[in-house]
């Protein structure tokens, strides 16, 4: 029989993640509103599949041009820091289209640099985010935390920003940029807050910048879990910046479904209620059928939600399909980026998530062009279909991504975490002794 002291106590996830948590909850409700009102403006200036999809492409772009250098400081200056000071950044250009959007001056090409600046900012901001956690919450806490933290990206995000983003909207564009303007510079705040130093620890001489990137990437390569999910993410992400740059014409009236600004948000809070559901789900389901099935369920069901729209218009089924894909690709991203962070050493964290996100998410603008080249010449619903047969081309990962492979790259991280661990106990030694 167990005893009150057999019970151990939950541990806090301490007051840097409140604060982070906190940060993180505003600065994605303001993304959830940029996220319908961009594309909302965009066809306020044109009808155009592909310079509406430009939109896309441009805010995407940096990922392809500029993360590596985003890995490189990632890894050389405080997260933290570097995460408030984007938030400022995104405070300041904002607040001078607010002054565009009502002096009646806002055009495409300035809809198009804003993007591109506010997704460069995004490439120091979510490549900073994902490397700032091991120096938070320690590694065996790290499923908890992101979990944790991933549930109130999601509601802010998906559930609450985009339906208030198309509220907005509908009454006035300036209002709608205010409202996301308020919500970085509450993160930016709330950053502000934490305590202590959040840089990773480097052993040795600075080397230099390609140096640098080059240890990333190479880290990424080598490493068969980690390049295998790339690639998947990648193809993944491909499909999904075809699809997201023209489905609010399919979505939007005169568009099939034929439903307003408001209406629009509140369809795309089903991929956010699913997400909060995989976000509180994934433990259960992770210890019942295993890693590797959470993986393959989360291809399936991402299929299912681009393929719906080839099928139907009508709004309850596609609402229903886009909770299952919502559900499915939150424990996708928990199960692999806790997976990438126990993985890799602390030290070269922010260079492989820039390495990984340069072919992951760089994949989104080129997506996203050949999307709207398509819908332009065959309509947007062939782009649903061959995005959703090309998601279904991941499964060919399966047998790489088995339960047992991803187990011992998980002992090996530990392994080198704790002899990195033991060389700096033994490097503070000498110099204390000194």
């Amino acid at each position: 029989m167990s005893t009150a002291s057999d019970v151990q106590p939950v541990r806090s996830l301490g007051a840097n993640y409140r604060k982070l948590w906190s940060a993180s909850a505003v600065s994605n409700l303001a993304d959830g509103i940029f996220k319908v009102a961009l594309p909302l403006i965009a066809i306020k200036l044109t009808t155009s599949p592909a310079l509406v999809a430009g939109v896309a492409i441009m805010a995407n772009l940096p990922w392809l041009v500029f993360v590596l250098i985003a890995g490189v400081l990632a890894d050389r200056f405080d997260r933290r820091i570097t995460m408030r000071n984007v938030q400022l950044l995104r405070v300041v250009v904002l607040s001078g289209v607010v002054v565009l959007a009502v002096v009646d001056q806002l055009s495409l090409p300035i809809l198009y640099v804003v993007a591109f600046v506010l997704g460069m900012g995004e490439t120091l901001f979510d490549t900073a985010a994902q490397s700032i956690m091991p120096n938070v919450v320690p590694r065996e806490m790290l499923s908890r935390a992101n979990s944790r933290l991933y549930a109130v990206e999601t509601t802010m995000n998906r559930f609450v920003g985009p339906p208030l983003g198309g509220l907005l909207m509908a009454l006035s564009v300036p209002l709608a940029l205010t409202g996301g303007i308020t919500g970085y510079a509450l993160a930016a705040l709330g950053l502000a807050m934490m305590a202590g130093s959040f840089r990773a620890e480097h052993d040795g001489p600075r080397q230099s910048m390609a140096s640098d990137i080059r240890e990333g990437l190479a880290y990424l390569l080598s490493d068969r879990i980690l390049r295998t999910l790339t690639m998947m993410v990648t193809i993944f992400n491909f499909m999904g910046g075809a699809v997201g740059a023209i489905r609010v014409l399919y979505v939007v009236r005169p568009g099939p479904m034929g439903l307003d600004e408001l209406g629009f948000g509140l369809l795309m809070t089903g991929l956010a209620a699913g997400a909060i559901i995989g976000s509180a789900s994934v433990g259960r389901v992770e210890r019942r059928i295993g890693r590797a099935n959470v993986l393959t369920l989360s291809v399936l069901a991402s299929s299912l939600g681009m393929l719906v729209l080839v099928v139907t218009s009508h709004v309850v089924v596609v609402f229903a399909a886009f909770i299952v894909a919502g559900g499915m690709g939150m424990m996708w991203n928990i199960v692999t980026v806790s997976l990438r962070q126990r993985i890799v050493p602390n030290r070269l964290l922010g260079r492989v998530n820039a390495s990984h996100r340069l072919f992951s998410w760089g994949a989104w603008p080129i997506g996203a062009l050949l999307g709207g080249l398509i819908a332009e010449v065959f309509g947007v619903v062939t782009v649903f279909f061959l995005a959703g047969v090309g998601t279904l081309s991941m499964l060919v990962f399966r047998r790489i991504l088995t339960d047992e492979a991803m187990d011992a790259a998980e002992v090996a991280g530990d392994a080198n975490a704790a002899a990195a661990d033991a060389a700096a106990a033994a490097a503070d030694g000498e110099i204390s002794a000194a």
